[in-house]
């Protein structure tokens, strides 16, 4: 019955998957977007514990598959605009600290971390290479 009324499996997958991409994009934008109360590197420590946690697993397990070629035919550009989605919440943070221009930095250092730990599930060393990261961009 949903393949009717979507007319194809990939379709149908598309809606799905766009459905989720939208729900992520609200929570993990919220938790990067700047605060006027607390220092950015704060409000990245708790959108790290909570996009690498279990509120941001589900997410990541659903993507994870289209960051690599393989996700292209079914959602043409999601690379593109999965990387780009990030850069204007986190540029506004770091702009706080005077270095809006490291904005793809921390964006690459979070991916990069996300994929060490999906590939090793060493959440204690990737957890503390994400707060010595925060106390070299803290002391910038």
């Amino acid at each position: 019955m949903l393949i009717y009324h979507f007319g194809t499996r990939d379709a149908l997958l598309r809606e799905i998957l766009g459905q989720a991409r939208q729900r992520q994009l609200k929570a993990f934008t919220d938790l990067i977007s700047l605060r006027p109360d607390e220092p950015y590197p704060t409000t990245l420590a708790r959108a790290w514990s909570a996009i690498s946690g279990p509120e941001g697993e589900p997410y990541l397990r659903i993507f994870s598959r289209l960051h690599d070629t393989a996700g292209e035919p079914l959602w043409p550009g999601f690379r593109r605009t999965a990387t780009t989605d990030w850069l204007a919440p986190l540029e506004a943070g770091m702009g706080s600290l005077g270095r809006p221009e490291l904005a793809t930095v921390v964006l690459a250092v979070i991916r990069g971390l996300l994929m060490d730990l999906d590939a090793t599930g060493d959440i204690r060393r990737t957890h503390q290479a994400f707060h010595d990261f925060l106390t070299t961009i803290d002391g910038a």
